[in-house]
């Protein structure tokens, strides 16, 4: 079963090593070095981060470089707006309840 965006950033970790790849690419020894976890552990969250498309890797002589894939992020991006509409119409529905209630106590 694929993972999805969501649970991908859901982990501290991929969203740090998403923020490394946002800068610049690099291998996965690279990444690593940022990380007191072993390189394995990091290469699974690498794993997970290609799996759902965050990642693109690319292959440079014996070397693996992974980058950024922002495509996939709009996703979360879109979620989150609709997310922001959501609560602040409840936010004005409550600015107007209360705008009534309080010209009614006048």
């Amino acid at each position: 079963m694929k993972r999805d965006v969501f649970q991908a950033i859901a982990d501290p970790t991929r969203r740090a090593i998403l923020v490394l790849l946002a800068v610049q690419a690099m291998t996965p020894n690279a990444i690593a070095e940022h990380f007191i976890s072993t390189r394995q552990a990091i290469s699974k969250h690498i794993h997970i981060l290609v799996e759902c498309e965050l990642l693109s890797q690319q292959q440079q002589g014996r070397e693996i470089y992974y980058h950024f894939n922002p495509t996939n992020v709009q996703e979360v991006d879109k979620w989150l707006q609709q997310l922001k509409d959501l609560v602040e119409k409840r936010f004005t529905q409550l600015d107007d309840v209360l705008t009534k209630l309080k010209t009614q106590q006048k």
